[in-house]
């Protein structure tokens, strides 16, 4: 069950700032708080999804065309795709998921290695 109290819930509803990078209707990008590369950015949907699987297995066509959308519009603003990136999801608890709100990291802006992750 979705729990409405996650930390990217509450960034949806305002109750925490973020540093916002692109929004639409239905994705907000913003920068990791705790970044760990040069560039260290976030990806979430609006809706509750609590994981990669309910995300693709519950969003109905607009909302998940909007998320990957705004993936790309994140990307494009970073100016990422030149020298490469990174990206990360999680989860579960076995995959290491620790905020139960479907999100998507992009690292990059240096050279990344496997010892460089989210």
């Amino acid at each position: 069950m979705y729990d409405s109290h996650n930390i990217f819930a509450k960034i949806l509803r305002g109750d925490i700032p973020c540093k916002k990078i692109f929004e639409n209707d239905h994705a907000l990008s913003f920068y990791d708080a705790f970044p760990r590369a040069k560039i260290h950015a976030l990806v979430i949907p609006k809706g509750e999804f609590e994981n990669f699987l309910d995300f693709q297995t519950h969003a109905t066509f607009v909302p998940f065309s909007s998320f990957y959308a705004a993936l790309t519009e994140t990307l494009k603003i970073l100016n990422l795709a030149p020298s490469g990136f990174k990206l990360i999801t999680r989860s579960g608890k076995d995959g290491g998921q620790e905020v139960p709100h479907f999100h998507v990291h992009i690292l990059g802006g240096q050279q990344l290695d496997e010892t460089i992750d989210s």
